[in-house]
């Protein structure tokens, strides 16, 4: 079989197809929402993170570990090129649509197989442990990579307040199901709400977090606010955004883009240049980076598991990549 490479992709490809057919449903939506998102963002000054839960208001954080200083992805690029189906399928759609999106009063129920099980305020969250900015690689299934800081702090320091089970060998994350916010919704793109899913171990690793700001301000709505995770060794469709309830549990959870084309989108999702999408190489990536349009931007090589393998690869080991993509 003839494997494109991503400058021979058509958009019409890139999205899946019946994303591609839906986008019409609502396009009309995203144009009546207004254009600009930066013009109307808040900047807040607040005493304590543990208060701070609007887009754009400015948190506290101190240095995380693991971080890389390849040049940062502009805020602007970050904030405007998001995938979030929920609002809609085109890049430039849900800084638009997400505009007047309600994260307060917010919510985050952890259950399952547990001792403790626990729901959590948005305040709890921001307050649960110290709040680090981590400087990752963003790798899209897609073709295309930025450089993020990211403010967060360990999933596992969640996970720990409810004490898994031995029982507990995955964690299934759900994300808000809106669809008088999320116009996204209103079409039958995917199974809504998004379910994504790692291994239990995966999700203890200390370089998975639990997210809740950028570029030292409180997430964009854009960007999956108020928190989300980011695994940065995996692509970014893992990172599942707007969590509402995290559940551990026993068997392999059915995540939303696995269920929907199991061929090209795996449960394990990791970077990995030697396994293709079927419909375009994943051998190279475009770095967006402020320096020029997308279409020109130069490609760079993906590396396997984003470059994190020294952190990570043991966590795969014995397994057949190829098979558990």
């Amino acid at each position: 079989m003839l494997i494109k490479k991503p400058a021979d992709v058509a958009s019409s490809e890139i999205t899946p197809k019946r994303a591609y057919l839906s986008r019409r449903t609502f396009m009309a939506g995203a144009a009546a929402a207004g254009a600009s998102l930066l013009a109307g963002r808040k900047l807040l000054e607040m005493g304590s993170p543990a208060q701070v839960v609007e887009a754009g208001a400015k948190l506290s954080t101190v240095k995380g570990p693991f971080g890389t200083d390849e040049k940062l992805t502009p805020y602007k690029d970050v904030t405007t090129y998001n995938n979030f189906y929920e609002f809609s399928t085109d890049k430039d759609g849900p800084a638009a649509l997400a505009k007047d999106f309600r994260t307060r009063p917010w919510q985050v129920k952890v259950e399952g197989l547990v001792q403790k099980p626990r729901t959590f305020d948005i305040d709890d969250i921001l307050k649960l442990a110290p709040l680090e900015e981590r400087v990752y690689r963003h790798r899209c299934v897609e073709g295309w990579s930025m450089v993020i800081p990211w403010v967060g702090y360990p999933l596992s320091s969640l996970l720990k307040q409810v004490d898994p089970l031995g029982k507990a060998k995955y964690v299934e994350f759900t994300t808000i199901l809106d669809p008088k916010q999320m116009p996204g919704q209103r079409a039958r793109i995917l199974d809504w709400p998004y379910i994504e899913g790692l291994r239990l171990d995966e999700a203890m690793h200390p370089l998975a977090i639990l997210c809740v700001g950028l570029y030292g301000e409180a997430l964009p709505n854009q960007d999956g606010a108020p928190v989300r995770i980011v695994v940065p060794w995996k692509y970014g469709f893992k990172s599942a955004k707007s969590l509402v309830k995290i559940r551990l549990v026993e068997q392999q959870p059915i995540n939303t883009w696995n269920q929907a084309a199991p061929s090209e989108y795996g449960f394990y999702s990791n970077v990995n240049p030697q396994v293709d999408h079927p419909r375009w190489s994943q051998k190279m990536e475009r770095r967006i980076d402020g320096s020029g349009f997308f279409a020109s931007i130069k490609k760079i090589p993906t590396r396997p598991f984003n470059g994190y393998g020294d952190q990570v690869a043991q966590l795969y080991a014995g397994m057949d990549l190829r098979k558990y993509f």
